[in-house]
């Protein structure tokens, strides 16, 4: 069996999928389907109960985001989840969040929950205005 810490944790072994190879630098290791591969083990941690810090950058790198990135996603900062990555205590809202993305990204969904989320963002960042109202035959916004 072979042990791929690659991927960046530490708990995952490959059965077969893979050939090692000499080269002029010595030995290599060839994965199989390492997009597939990623999808699986992905999928696998989203449905643990409890993120570790390495399975959280597992899959922020999966869905391509940065520290930073993932901070404005969840509604942190970027020093909270170099914490959470480096020591493993991630917030339980933040932790399903981020499996849910992630589930959502690889299922071949919308991307609808990132996106929506981006957006909730955006407006939060922006000046709150004033609503002024008026009454015709309905409430609308008035002009």
């Amino acid at each position: 069996m072979y042990h791929y810490t690659e991927c960046g944790l530490k708990n995952v072994w490959l059965k077969n999928g893979y050939a090692i190879r000499k080269t002029s630098y010595g030995e290599g290791v060839s994965i199989q389907d390492v997009e597939g591969l990623h999808k699986f083990i992905g999928q696998s941690i989203a449905r643990r109960p409890k993120l570790t810090g390495p399975e959280l950058r597992f899959l922020r790198k999966e869905m391509g985001m940065s520290q930073k990135a993932l901070a404005a996603f969840v509604g942190t900062s970027e020093q909270n989840v170099s914490l959470w990555e480096r020591r493993g205590r991630v917030p339980q809202a933040a932790d399903r969040l981020i499996k849910l993305a992630f589930l959502e990204t690889v299922d071949g969904g919308s991307v609808e929950i990132r996106r929506i989320i981006e957006r909730l963002n955006d407006l939060d960042a922006t000046a709150q205005e004033k609503m002024r109202l008026e009454k015709g035959k309905e409430w609308r916004k008035a002009a």
